[in-house]
């Protein structure tokens, strides 16, 4: 297309966020089942796009998975959850809505999730076998990515990454 120019990275920092956070607050991924520590890389990438925290489990190869997967300058808002359910009980009493990413009757459908407009957290499960069923009864919302080919779901890092900016109304 005549008279289009690609803006320079310093003229895109420009109209972003003035300055870094210790906690954005309003959205958090907690991927707090995930097997593959490439998949914590690519949602704290995420998270810097959308203005989002990240949970993570207490394992103990998620520092290094975060330290290698982790492509930005400075520190990124990432919560150590300890036990799971102990800490998503806590972000409820706080007055935090529980959204599950999972295949459940009755979910939602990507396509019609709101944007958050409080303190959302966005639960993540394992990769092959989802969110623990025990766990599925502290989330208020689930949300279910439509899907046309064989699989019955995406990897962890695409599907929370398609959460995070639907729930940011970036999508």
């Amino acid at each position: 297309m005549a008279g289009m120019r690609v803006r320079r990275p310093d003229e895109i920092r420009e109209n972003r966020r003035r300055r870094s956070h210790s906690c954005w607050g309003h959205l958090i991924v907690a991927p707090l089942w995930a097997q593959h520590g490439a998949n914590l890389g690519t949602l704290l990438r995420t998270c810097d796009a959308v203005g989002a925290c990240m949970a993570v489990p207490p394992h103990d190869w998620v520092p290094e998975a975060l330290r290698r997967g982790n492509t930005l300058p400075g520190r990124s808002c990432v919560h150590r959850t300890g036990n799971p359910e102990r800490w998503i009980e806590r972000e409820r009493e706080k007055g935090a809505r529980i959204v599950g990413v999972e295949l459940v009757e009755g979910a939602t459908r990507l396509a019609d999730l709101s944007a958050a407009r409080q303190r959302t957290v966005i639960l993540l499960g394992h990769e092959r076998t989802g969110i623990p069923e025990s766990m599925l009864e502290l989330v208020d919302e689930a949300v279910e990515i439509p899907m046309i080919g064989r699989g019955a779901s995406l990897n962890v890092a695409v599907s929370g990454s398609l959460v995070l900016y639907r729930l940011a109304g970036l999508l």
